[in-house]
């Protein structure tokens, strides 16, 4: 078989193992891999003639080219966040102009014939499209329309649904851990609060999980509508008991207080969602309104997806591009890699589209102290949210 492998949506460490692992058993079988450029974008832009340059678009792969990919964070092949059931005006490249049909009612231009016509073009028995929500609701329209896809999950928020477990979420923790402790330096130093916001639009189980390890005082998480005075009380009361004189809070960058929203700006993309950010700095200048003393503030952002995987974003991405190779082996698409329970495990893609996964509030949430809640491990998975 000839397959076509790509990465779509925000880049995470792991992705390159991923694409390793995958080159590496698949041509142990004897199939020939391709890599598409930029996401969706490759099968958007490759021009359907023998004669055309698309090798921007296209790139051989094999165990020779990726030998040592696996070193580094990022992706090789590089990334775009394009759906092309959803493209813009600007994202119609000049050759599809003509042929690109009407616009809907915002304006958008639905490329996914011309994306059909391109995987016939170059030949593609099967497409692996590592990526969230984004990336994978593309893949489900072209499973919806008879393309042979397979879902590799990967989001630091692990919020794909049907799967536990997302490539790139432990690394992320791991950042998030190391950072948040390294943070405590300078505010026991100084004896002042210390708000850490965190990537989480919608799900707070980054948030919540780097919290617990961490040991931070208070978390707030996307799930959970919160109060500023009374967190601020908490904060106060556990900054005193603290023989350093500091406390630290964690907080989702997608969570909300309950007399605002959530915290935008800029325009929205083509998928509606517009730039999160500043709720961090909100709860901090409401701090110091009350204190009047600095608080300190911190956005880690891209700092959790830089760099190389740690060794449980290894394991999974091996494993992950190792299981994806044997579905297309099989002539097994339509599916996505997961685990499940903690094993291994192929679910039907269209599974990921069912429902946004978020953190179970009620069983791992104390709404009332913004912390994790106590419960019994015996039974749960390792990946439980």
């Amino acid at each position: 078989m000839r397959i076509g492998i790509l990465t779509g949506g925000g880049d995470v460490p792991g992705l390159n193992a991923v694409i390793k692992a995958f080159v590496a058993y698949a041509t142990d079988a004897g199939h020939e891999v391709v890599g598409l450029r930029r996401g969706w974008e490759a099968l958007v832009h490759v021009i359907p003639d023998r004669g055309a340059d698309n090798s921007r678009w296209v790139v051989p792969l094999d165990p020779q080219n990726t030998r040592t990919i696996d070193r580094s964070g990022g992706t090789v092949l590089h990334t775009t966040r394009l759906n092309p059931e959803i493209a813009t005006a600007r994202q119609v490249p000049e050759h599809l102009r003509p042929y690109a049909g009407p616009a809907d009612a915002w304006g958008r231009f639905d490329l996914t014939p011309h994306v059909l016509q391109n995987i016939a073009f170059l030949g593609l028995d099967v497409i692996v499209a590592i990526g969230g929500d984004g990336t994978l609701t593309f893949a489900r329209r072209l499973d919806a329309e008879g393309a042979p896809v397979i879902g590799i999950p990967k989001t630091m928020d692990n919020d794909v649904f049907g799967t536990d477990y997302c490539l790139g979420f432990s690394t992320a923790i791991t950042r998030s851990v190391s950072y948040i402790n390294d943070l405590r330096t300078g505010a026991g130093s100084h004896e002042r609060m210390l708000v850490v916001e965190l990537f989480g639009r919608y799900s707070g189980e980054t948030c919540l999980l780097a919290s617990y390890l961490a040991g931070t005082d208070r978390a707030v998480i996307a799930e959970v509508p919160f109060d500023p005075a009374k967190l601020f009380d908490l904060m106060i009361a556990d900054r005193s008991k603290n023989p350093s004189g500091y406390a630290i809070l964690a907080i989702s960058e997608g969570a909300v207080p309950i007399d605002g929203g959530r915290f935008e700006r800029g325009e929205p993309d083509v998928a509606g969602n517009r730039q999160l950010g500043g709720v961090g700095e909100y709860v901090t200048k409401y701090f110091e309104d009350r204190c009047e003393e600095r608080v300190i503030y911190q956005r880690l952002a891209y700092l959790m997806r830089s760099g190389p995987p740690d060794s449980l974003d290894q394991l999974v991405a091996k494993n992950f591009g190792r299981l994806a190779a044997d579905l297309a082996s099989r002539g097994d698409a339509g599916h996505m890699v997961a685990i499940v329970d903690g094993r291994y495990a192929a679910v039907p893609i269209e599974l990921t589209g069912l429902q946004r996964k978020q953190v179970d509030v009620d069983r791992f949430y104390d709404k009332e102290a913004f912390r994790p809640k106590g419960t019994t491990l015996l039974g749960l998975p390792m990946f439980h949210s």
